[in-house]
């Protein structure tokens, strides 16, 4: 038995284990305030378009961004970064009925979305848009405002994209009723 041992190379080959990986470097200031005055603006409408508060969607957007800062999400591309911080937003605005869930109602009203029966188109379809739940309102605005298609809505949301075809063709027919009930569409 010894003289098998002794056959066996002096040293054995060492496994070969990936080096260990660095944590990604944090986004530069320069290139984060290029990426925020890209997107706060659009960002900040989805998410008062979503809870109808502009209180909210301040403290809303500060957390996303706080929340993407920290998390220092990997920078393959900017699209990648910018669906990451939409369902970040989005988590923190689902987060926030869930808390205000009793309260919802009064808050859209406090919002002002309530106005004159004289009042233009834009307010009108502010209050429609009030009138749908939260995840219809998310659908809508990242199909027809932000122009997403139905992958980046799926990765967006955290959901399947068949299940984004069946959920944003409920909500735009959900959208219709209502314009009809109102008498904005016929």
């Amino acid at each position: 038995m010894t003289a098998d041992l002794m056959l066996l190379p002096a040293t054995l080959p060492m496994e070969r284990t990936a080096p260990p990986q660095r944590a990604p470097r944090p986004m530069d200031e320069a290139r984060f305030e290029a990426f925020y005055r890209a997107h706060a603006g659009s960002l900040w409408s989805y998410i008062y378009r979503l809870t109808g508060n502009r209180d909210v969607a301040d403290d809303l957007l500060q957390k996303s961004f706080f929340r993407f800062l920290r998390a220092n999400p990997p920078a393959a591309n900017e699209d990648h970064q910018r669906r990451y911080l939409y369902r970040t937003a989005t988590n923190l605005a689902f987060d926030h009925f869930r808390e205000t869930k009793k309260e919802r109602g009064r808050e859209i009203a406090d919002a002002g979305i309530r106005v004159h029966e004289s009042a233009d188109l834009r307010h009108d379809m502010m209050r429609v848009f009030a009138e749908l739940k939260p995840q219809e309102r998310v659908l809508l605005w990242l199909a027809h405002v932000e122009e997403s298609d139905h992958q980046e809505i799926a990765e967006t949301l955290g959901l399947k994209t068949k299940s984004i075809k069946v959920l944003l063709f409920r909500a735009r027919k959900k959208l219709g009723e209502i314009l009809k009930k109102k008498g904005l569409a016929s």
